[in-house]
């Protein structure tokens, strides 16, 4: 009789998620969140960073180490909440810009001004 599944070392690790995944998804969320408020550049640097070092430890562990999808998403939301803070800071740019540019009240020149 064969066995079903494939036979596995009796030492090999059993596979998890990795730890640090949940936290790149979760700091992924509160970047998008919290993008149009200028504030989320500091989750999505530290959602980027965590990625980078579960992505180092996922390919290290062989294969034992899981969670690349929760990692993948994580650094999409952290990416839109970078995107989200340069669209809001370039918008209160050129607000900035034609307030300080225009006119503040109707201009009185003399009665002989053309």
């Amino acid at each position: 009789m064969q066995p079903t599944e494939a036979l596995r070392h009796p030492l090999d690790p059993d596979p998890v998620r990795s730890s640090k995944a949940g936290a790149v998804f979760g700091l992924g969320l509160l970047a998008a969140v919290t993008g149009v408020l200028v504030g989320g550049v500091v989750p999505a640097a530290v959602a980027l960073l965590l990625a980078r070092q579960a992505r180092r430890e996922a390919y290290a562990s062989g294969g034992y180490l899981t969670g690349s999808v929760w990692v993948r998403r994580g650094e999409r939301l952290a990416w839109i909440g970078i995107m989200l803070c340069i669209a809001t800071v370039v918008v209160a740019t050129v607000v900035g810009i034609l307030k300080s540019a225009g006119p503040g009240g109707v201009q009185d020149f003399a009665p002989g001004v053309d």
